[in-house]
């Protein structure tokens, strides 16, 4: 699948003007500096490179070798989800874009090197059908105001698209002639959802929602099982690097199709499924999340998969109960957010000692503060370390990690 992705990627940007394609060459962008988002743009990408596999061996060296960082062929458009903030100007122009880096003012966009170019040109025409529908922009001081933001999420391989209007109030009383005119313009948008957020906040997405076309929820391919993908769940961001990674993943997890595997912070059920389907005896989902659990579930029926359940709860509790229970998995996967793991559930995992840990974690510091844990608390020692670029031209990196007991 990443070979086909590839290749798309790369007639659509052969096609761009010359002066797009002299900026991408360049690796050069307007708004870097107020943006902020691409905080290592101002080097070329093998700098990029360098510059995160020093950054891991700093941090993780002490615990075993570091394997050369895995590149991306093109590293430019990866971004599957792209969200807009939108905002009207003293002098009465909209403007969409992006929050520049610790504060609420939105930096226009209409377009950008890390995120899907189909994206971005449905947020662009967004914009411009606004004040022909006279919609109005929400103003966060007054909270009054319509469009709040603007969500795009697209399957890359079955090439799905999710449009997701964030508005402040319910009433939207030409959403038909608005979701007819915006979908005759890109007929490969497959579900229109509006999401009603009055809330002060900084959260993007409200509790209620509304279908406006389709069935509200896209669907994609990722390393040969089909995910479904509704507004809310977590899904990775740049699918041809997550192949890469869950590979890898499954490669430090060494399946021969007896084990027992427990998949932690399991989102929508990816990794697991894919485990699932490569050979793992049995596998058990735990996700606090319950809109995720529900896709989880989905999920594996769509991929016809009968050797894995998936339970909504905290994943340390249920595994103290699990070694109650006796029921030690030989397998587990943990992927938790950028604030790592914590002692609770480290605690439960060194309690439960099971054969083979697979670490995936997308911030190395964190990473690098629950290993020492684990090694000084327990017999785990690291094996192997493999750092994937997932996020080109940022300063996240991932990293996927096995651990064995001593």
């Amino acid at each position: 699948m990443s070979v086909i992705i590839t290749i798309c990627e790369r007639e659509y940007y052969m096609s761009q003007s010359s002066n797009t394609k002299k900026n991408i060459q360049n690796g050069s962008c307007p708004v870097y500096k107020k943006c902020g988002g691409c905080q290592l743009q101002n080097l070329s990408y093998p700098n990029q490179l360098k510059f995160k596999q020093n950054k891991v061996e700093k941090l993780l060296k002490s615990f075993g070798s570091v394997e050369p960082i895995i590149a991306m062929d093109n590293p430019y458009h990866y971004r599957n989800k792209v969200q807009a903030a939108f905002r009207t100007d003293k002098n009465g122009k909209i403007i969409s874009g992006v929050y520049q880096s610790s504060t609420h003012h939105i930096v226009g966009i209409d377009s950008c090197q890390t995120e899907d170019i189909v994206a971005d040109e449905i947020i662009v025409e967004i914009r411009k059908m606004l004040k022909s529908f006279k919609l109005t922009t929400y103003d966060e001081k007054f909270q009054r105001g319509f469009l709040r933001h603007v969500l795009v999420k697209r399957g890359f391989s079955t090439n799905q698209v999710m449009v997701v209007l964030v508005t402040s109030t319910q009433n939207f009383s030409s959403k038909n002639n608005f979701v007819k005119v915006l979908v005759k313009k890109f007929p490969n948008i497959t579900t229109v959802i509006q999401n009603v957020n009055p809330y002060k906040t900084n959260l993007l997405l409200g509790n209620f929602q509304k279908i406006l076309y389709g069935k509200g929820y896209i669907d994609d391919i990722l390393c040969g099982c089909k995910f479904r993908i509704s507004p809310k769940s977590f899904y990775q961001i740049n699918p041809v690097q997550t192949e890469v990674l869950y590979n890898k993943a499954m490669d430090f997890a060494d399946l021969k199709g007896k084990e027992t595997v427990l998949d932690t912070y399991c989102g929508i059920g990816t990794i697991g499924i894919v485990a699932a389907k490569r050979g793992a005896g049995q596998v058990i989902g735990i996700e606090l999340n319950k809109d995720a659990v529900r896709d989880a579930v989905q999920n594996a029926k769509n991929n016809n998969l009968k050797n894995i359940k998936f339970y909504q709860g905290d994943a340390g509790k249920f595994m103290a109960e699990a070694v109650d229970e006796g029921e030690i998995p030989d397998v587990v996967f943990m992927d938790p957010p950028r604030a790592g793991s914590d002692e609770r559930f480290l605690n439960a995992l060194i309690k439960m000692s099971p054969k083979t840990v697979v670490y995936i974690s997308c911030n190395p510091e964190t990473l690098a503060r629950d290993l020492h844990y684990l090694k000084k608390n327990s017999d785990y020692r690291v094996d192997k370390i493999q750092p994937v670029d997932m996020f080109p031209h940022t300063a996240s990196i991932e990293c996927v990690v096995k651990l064995w007991k001593k």
